[in-house]
């Protein structure tokens, strides 16, 4: 299985998200895509088998993988204190891979009707799924 991360900021959901594919889906090829060396460097260090950083490489690779998860901000142009351009969100909706948003109160979107848990709480629902 081939899953691609993407984050921003500092990075630290995609680091958890990096981390727990690492450790619970052990054959798992992970592609971190920050949108800033922060973010990049953070899920480096969390394990994940390449890394890239940037506007291209977010869209590029939306295009190559059949899975993505991170932050639901990720679909929203211009969230994230501006880091995910338009452009970014738009390769990330448009394409065809299956989307595992992780639900972040401080996003400029809100999802009604989700439940309230932690971030980790919904990475594992996340490795359930894909186990």
């Amino acid at each position: 299985m081939e899953i691609l991360v993407i984050d921003g900021q500092g990075g630290g959901i995609g680091r958890s998200i990096v981390e727990t594919i690492k450790k619970e889906l052990k054959d798992t090829y992970v592609l971190a895509v920050g949108t800033n060396s922060a973010a990049t460097n953070s899920m480096k260090k969390a394990g994940a088998d390449a890394v890239a950083t940037g506007e291209n490489a977010i869209i590029y690779n939306a295009t190559q993988f059949d899975i993505i998860v991170g932050p639901i901000g990720i679909v929203f142009g211009n969230s994230m204190f501006g880091e995910i351009s338009p452009k970014m969100a738009e390769a990330i909706s448009n394409s065809s891979a299956k989307k595992y948003l992780i639900p972040i109160q401080q996003c400029s979107g809100i999802v009604l009707g989700v439940e309230n848990k932690s971030i980790q709480e919904y990475i594992n629902e996340f490795i359930k799924l894909m186990k």
